[in-house]
């Protein structure tokens, strides 16, 4: 019995002994994991607060830095003696700056306080914008346009969650029924106007709400409102100010307008805003790099809740470069009167029917500045007003067959070919084709023999065919001539574009044309070719041609930019120069230096020689000049197309001058000035003039500058 109960009472010291060992096992394996989290736990805190802190301490901030739309000025515009050209303007403007955190109610908000301190055009609200808001407005019936059934079918069908919206969208919006759509008052389309600016910025980016005709009483009454209107700030906007109708010089979007569409993903490639104003036409467009600016760029400071809490600016924005262009505002001045003047006497002959337009380049034939490039249209409003408006443009962007001014080109052409010399004599005598005569103005029904100076002088036609059909190879006929190819065609027009004829002349404006070659390849069209009767030219092709055998040979391609500046401090004193434009010789003619001057005796005899078809305009001149006449008839096909294959002459004129000494280049056309073979010659006339002009302002301006160098010496 007792050694039952002392091997029971054993049994439960054991039991008890390894139950006090289990507990305490299980106790240390307890502290152990507690000391290892503890460990891991202090571990990771550590790495956070001293490894990865700092990267912390930015995700917090989340620092953002952002090119923002501070309305820089763009570059002005000056010609070559300093007269601004284009400036800006600084007016009014109230902006607005989307947060991330703005939602479109908040926005909406906004835009009805806004709305009711300002007048806003809502006259630009396009359908869209109207059905967007009244859908915003009526949620519930707008809901309702699309049926359970519908959506359902939508959903059917598959693809993005997006894609479905945008169907189940759509047809919401085509729903909306015009009626509904004027129950928006004018007050909710204010609303909507000014919604639909803020909408169109980017977050952080000041969104221009209105610039054009902000009043002095609509400014100050929002800026003493801009804590009740978060986003919204009244600032100073610039507005491009042209003081010249020179339409070489381009336009610029508005803000309203912002970038191009076509031109979208080029600009914003390059930092742009949407919104951002760029040059959409000729000098603005060509250099919106240089004219643009520079933005500032700021750093704007958020909170974790995407909140601005700071902003600092990293870079301070900069105005555009200044641009001084190679036109003489005063002779651009005096040569538009000219071209103006006589256009309109032009018209009031008899037979100006088709007459429309009259152009007039000028140039340095050394350097291929421009000096002035006129172009005259005659429009009509909707009274039936005849206005005289700028088409500087067309100089560049029209042609037209040019007449006998081609007639120098020819002859050196020939010279590179070996098909001529210097000083050969040729019959001028007519030349029939078939049925047809052709033969020269001077003379109708003899036979003269000549050599290329008195071609020149007297302008001869037949002294042309033959010098041509020497190119070709050919010997004229009796009857006829044979043998004309396309090669041939090619041949001559390989030559004219050493002059810069037929191709481009490397302007540095956009939308330069080339002229059109003639189709046709028969034997009558290669004659036509070698007088400036077939293809077309420009007028600026023309001046830079003529350029090319005043300056000895150099095709140098023309420009209208001379000098790009550092901004002006003032507006009115010019910046640090930055950029000189230096002279660009495209090609040499393949002449020698004889044969281009051989051509020049006889462009001289044009003007002065006793049978020169411009002797009666040039030879009392003061100065020494060479040039050359032109007449083509052409068949028109111009702007009125109820008049296409009607008969009319174009009237044109090349020259430069001093003959020795070149200092300026001048081309100019009078397309369809008549529409019978008597006719007038203002050509000649605005050729004179415009000449005579150039060198009387050119004596002021070196009265002007001794006087000037006089005045400094006393001081």
């Amino acid at each position: 019995m007792r050694r039952k109960q002392k091997a029971k009472q054993q049994r439960a010291t054991s039991a008890k002994a390894r139950l006090r060992a289990s507990l305490s096992f299980r106790m240390n394996v307890l502290f152990f994991s507690i000391f290892v989290l503890f460990s891991i736990l202090i571990l990771r805190l550590g790495y956070m607060q001293i490894v990865k802190g700092e990267d912390y301490v930015k995700e917090l901030k989340k620092t953002e830095e952002v090119k923002v739309n501070t309305s820089v000025p763009r570059g002005r515009i000056y010609d070559r003696n300093g007269k601004v050209l284009v400036d800006n303007e600084a007016k009014n403007a109230i902006t607005y700056t989307k947060y991330s955190t703005t939602t479109q109610d908040e926005m909406i908000e906004t835009a009805t306080k806004l709305s009711k301190l300002i007048k806003m055009d809502t006259s630009k609200l396009t359908e869209r914008d109207k059905k967007d808001y009244w859908i915003k407005l009526h949620p519930e019936e707008a809901k309702a346009k699309v049926s359970k059934e519908e959506q359902q079918k939508i959903s059917a069908a598959g693809g993005e969650t997006s894609e479905m919206q945008a169907q189940i969208d759509k047809l919401t919006r085509d729903r909306i029924t015009e009626k509904e759509l004027n129950t928006l008052t004018k007050s909710q389309l204010k609303v909507l106007a000014v919604y639909s600016k803020m909408l169109a910025g980017y977050n952080l980016s000041p969104q221009i709400i209105k610039s054009d005709g902000v009043t002095e009483a609509e400014f100050a009454t929002v800026s003493e409102r801009l804590n009740e209107m978060p986003g919204v700030t009244t600032t100073t906007d610039w507005a491009r100010k042209k003081k010249s109708d020179l339409s070489i010089l381009g336009k610029t979007t508005t803000p309203s307008e912002g970038i191009p569409a076509d031109k979208l993903q080029y600009y914003l490639a390059r930092d742009y805003s949407r919104n951002d104003r760029v040059g959409k036409s000729y000098l603005e467009m060509q250099y919106e790099d240089l004219l643009q600016g520079q933005k500032a760029v700021v750093s704007s400071e958020t909170n974790s809740k995407g909140q601005v809490v700071d902003t600092k600016t990293v870079t301070e924005g900069k105005a555009g470069k200044d641009l001084v262009i190679s036109i003489d505002s005063d002779l651009q001045k005096a040569t538009d009167k000219i071209v103006k003047k006589h256009l309109l006497e032009a018209k009031a002959s008899g037979a100006s029917s088709l007459l429309d337009r009259a152009f007039l380049v000028m140039m340095d034939p050394n350097t291929g500045e421009v000096l002035s490039m006129t172009g005259k249209k005659l429009e009509y409003d909707d009274n039936g007003k005849m206005n005289v408006t700028d088409y500087s443009i067309g100089a560049f962007t029209t042609s037209y067959e040019v007449g006998s001014v081609e007639k120098p080109a020819t002859l050196l052409t020939a010279y590179s070919y070996d098909a001529i010399t210097p000083g050969q004599v040729i019959v001028d005598a007519p030349m029939k084709l078939g049925g047809i005569t052709k033969s020269s103005l001077f003379n109708k029904t003899g036979s003269v023999a000549i050599n290329d100076l008195t071609a020149l002088e007297r302008s001869s036609n037949v002294y042309m065919f033959k010098t041509a059909l020497k190119v070709a190879g050919i010997t004229y006929g009796n009857q006829g001539i044979a043998g004309i190819t396309a090669a041939d065609f090619q041949k001559m027009r390989n030559g004219y574009a050493q002059f810069g004829l037929g191709v481009e002349t490397g302007i540095d404006l956009p939308g330069e044309f080339t002229g059109v070659k003639g189709p046709e390849t028969l034997p009558g069209k290669y004659l036509d070719l070698a007088i400036g009767q077939y293809d077309t030219f420009t007028p600026l092709q023309l001046a830079q041609y003529v350029s090319t055998i005043a300056n000895g040979g150099d095709r140098i391609a023309p420009h209208i930019l001379k000098e790009v500046h550092e901004p002006s401090t003032d507006g009115k004193t010019l910046g640090r120069l930055d950029k000189e434009i230096e002279p660009t010789v495209l090609n040499h003619l393949n002449n020698t230096q004889a044969e281009i001057d051989h051509v020049k005796e006889g462009m001289y005899r044009v003007y002065y020689g006793n049978n020169g078809t411009a002797k009666k305009y040039f030879a009392d001149s003061k100065y020494k000049a060479a040039g050359k006449t032109g007449t083509a008839e052409v068949i028109y096909y111009g702007p009125k197309k109820e008049r296409y294959g009607t008969y009319s002459i174009t009237v044109s004129h090349i020259g430069f001058a001093p003959k020795d000494n070149p200092e300026v280049a001048y081309a100019v056309i009078m397309p369809w000035m008549s529409t019978t073979a008597e006719h007038s010659t203002p050509n000649n006339e605005i050729a004179r003039e415009a000449v005579d002009k150039f060198f009387e302002l050119k004596k002021k301006e070196t009265k002007k500058q001794k006087q000037t160098v006089g005045d400094t010496i006393e001081r």
